[in-house]
């Protein structure tokens, strides 16, 4: 397990915003489609075209946010981008139309994305040697506090009224304004200088956007357990449906328990290329073992779903582990909020696109689009070492241009 408090106080701060924001999360991320669908009464297509009109739009926003966080100090900025998502949020209890449906969704994906990209230079400052093992922590308390809204939410459900709905939205909304008010008790971080040069530096470093295409295609992972794997079970399996809840419970408690473990030995971008080769070939065997769960007795579904669930989440805690490596690692510290904000346009374009793409693979075509989904994670992660190699080529070679840029200006 993880240990239950971090070892600063800053970090303690930060781990408590981010406990409070998961919970008021847990309650939308379990409830709040079915918000907008049973209580408001809009259309599945329509909040499905709303959804992925937000997530496209919230693409843009990590990047130029989490350059203002670079420039003008990360910690306000993060407070504010969780204000905005308070707000949007409260707004969907007045969102009775698919405009101001799209308006609301829209602006709070964007703050999400936003705030995202500008915690990340806090993460970097106040994560102490190995902030990516920080950042391994904080998912593990993100994954305590998605549970626990998602209790809450599931309360919600069955109770199904409009009230019962609406309160949780608000729930949802003043879960977000207390974990930007935790900030206040934060010291601020001073931005750094610049070193010259392009002000977008994150968009001209092509290794860096190579290695953010891998891990968004990487990403589409997540969306398996949430998605491909429930609509599989009812319609292929004859497994039993509540081992839905039984899927995700297994992979929540596995992360909890060793998603830090496993980001200690990641401690360099060597590590996390073969990290990622090693997710791969765990979510190979994961939806090999998915795909044989059909059409045999409901005993033996269950133990193969189940046993590549095991299999898959141990993939997910080392794709995670070699994301956060390559992604701070890689990124100059001045610049922090610009590169991560860039490597979270993966992540944000495999939300947006992959439930599309495991649906028509793995679910409309059937056994053979797990094959091929497999091998499409075993794929990106044998071409990630390759590229990890590239960017560190090309960081030291930016080093060795502004260490000399330096000597001459002290010249």
């Amino acid at each position: 397990m993880p240990r239950l408090m971090p070892e600063t106080g800053p970090q303690r701060v930060l781990a408590a915003s981010n406990f409070v924001y998961t919970v008021g999360s847990g309650l939308y991320l379990t409830a709040g489609v079915l918000y907008f669908t049973e209580a408001v009464h809009l259309p599945a297509g329509q909040v499905g075209l709303g959804l992925g009109i937000a997530g496209l739009v919230a693409l843009a926003l990590g990047v130029a946010v989490g350059h203002l966080a670079d420039r003008y100090g990360a910690r306000g900025v993060y407070a504010a981008t969780l204000v905005v998502q308070a707000l949007a949020t409260a707004s969907f209890v007045l969102a009775d139309s698919f405009w101001p449906f799209v308006l609301s969704v829209t602006a709070a994906a964007g703050a999400k994305a936003a705030g995202i990209a500008a915690r990340s230079p806090l993460i970097r400052h106040y994560g102490g040697n190995r902030p990516q093992e920080f950042r391994a922590y904080l998912r593990a308390v993100t994954n305590v506090g998605i549970s626990l809204g998602a209790v809450g939410a599931g309360l919600v459900v069955q109770v199904g009224t409009l009230t019962a709905y609406q309160l949780m939205v608000i729930g949802n909304a003043i879960a977000f304004v207390v974990s930007a008010a935790l900030l206040i008790s934060l010291p601020p971080v001073t931005p750094l200088a610049t070193t010259g040069g392009p002000r977008w530096i994150a968009l001209r470093d092509r290794p860096y956007l190579l290695l953010t295409a891998l891990d968004g295609i990487m990403a589409i992972q997540f969306k398996v357990l949430t998605v491909a794997i429930p609509l599989w079970l009812v319609g292929a399996t004859t497994a039993p449906h509540w081992l839905i809840s039984g899927t995700m419970l297994t992979g929540t408690l596995i992360v909890v328990a060793f998603q830090v473990r496993a980001s200690r030995n990641v401690d360099s971008p060597t590590a996390g290329g073969n990290a990622y080769r090693r997710a791969g070939v765990a979510f190979l065997v994961s939806c090999s073992l998915i795909s044989l769960s059909g059409g045999i007795p409901a005993w033996a579904a269950a133990m193969l779903l189940l046993t590549a669930v095991v299999i898959h989440t141990v993939g997910e805690l080392w794709h995670s582990a070699a994301g956060f490596e390559v992604s701070f690692a890689l990124a100059p510290q001045h610049a922090t909020g610009q590169y991560l904000g860039v490597f979270g346009l993966g992540a944000g374009l495999a939300e947006a696109l992959g439930p599309a793409l495991l649906i028509s693979l793995c679910v409309t075509w059937g056994r053979p689009g797990w094959y091929v989904v497999g091998a499409l994670f075993a794929l990106t992660g044998l071409t990630a070492p390759l590229a990890v190699r590239w960017a560190q080529r090309h960081q030291r070679a930016g080093q060795k241009q502004t260490a000399s840029m330096e000597k001459a200006q002290a010249a």
